[in-house]
């Protein structure tokens, strides 16, 4: 199984750490024709402006669609969150727009602002996610397919579930925490086929 991370911008290497610490391969994708070999895929976090803008410029905005739409795992993280959704304020151009969310970018201030906080996670075994908050979205909103998986204290929704895709608020690749890295890899694994099944 290999998990790709978009490497076009923001934190796709410290993903790919995070991914080997716990013995998962992975590519960094810069280029769209790269998502056809992938069983996953990973949109970090970073700046969404530029990674929206960068989607544009390399022809990745059909591509990541239809891989979102395939059923294969996707997971956003901070900017990745902005672009998965469907209804973002404030972004000046199309992201990716498959999953059923309202998302309010910067929602906690500037990068002076960022914080951390421990997040009781659903379905994460083991207490509270140690999260960080880097000018990070809130999601403001979600559709009757969506589920919540994790608030912080006043209620603000910072991590949601979608079928097979995955977006948190935070980065949770900047902590030590694997969790949500294996919870992610478990994602669609029942439904995934064996090597050399089908008709």
């Amino acid at each position: 199984m290999t998990t790709g991370i978009l490497a076009l911008q923001g934190d796709f290497r410290e993903h790919s750490e995070m991914l080997a610490s716990i013995g998962q391969a992975s590519v960094e994708v810069r280029r769209p024709e790269q998502l056809d070999a992938l069983d996953s895929l990973i949109i970090p976090g970073g700046e969404s402006t530029t990674i929206a803008r960068l989607i544009l410029r390399y022809g990745f905005t059909e591509p990541l669609r239809a891989f979102c739409d395939s059923g294969r795992p996707v997971w956003g993280t901070c900017a990745g969150a902005i672009l998965l959704a469907k209804q973002v304020n404030d972004l000046d151009r199309p992201g990716i727009e498959t999953m059923d969310v309202s998302v309010a970018r910067n929602a906690f201030g500037r990068q002076v602002d960022s914080f951390e906080a421990n997040v009781e996670m659903k379905g994460l075994a083991g207490g509270p996610f140690h999260a960080i908050f880097i000018r990070a979205p809130i999601i403001e909103s979600v559709g009757a397919r969506v589920e919540v998986l994790g608030r912080i204290e006043d209620g603000a929704i910072v991590a949601a579930r979608q079928g097979n895709l995955l977006a948190t608020a935070f980065h949770p690749e900047l902590g030590g925490d694997t969790r949500l890295h294996e919870y992610f890899l478990t994602i669609g694994a029942a439904e995934r086929p064996k090597a050399g099944a089908g008709a």
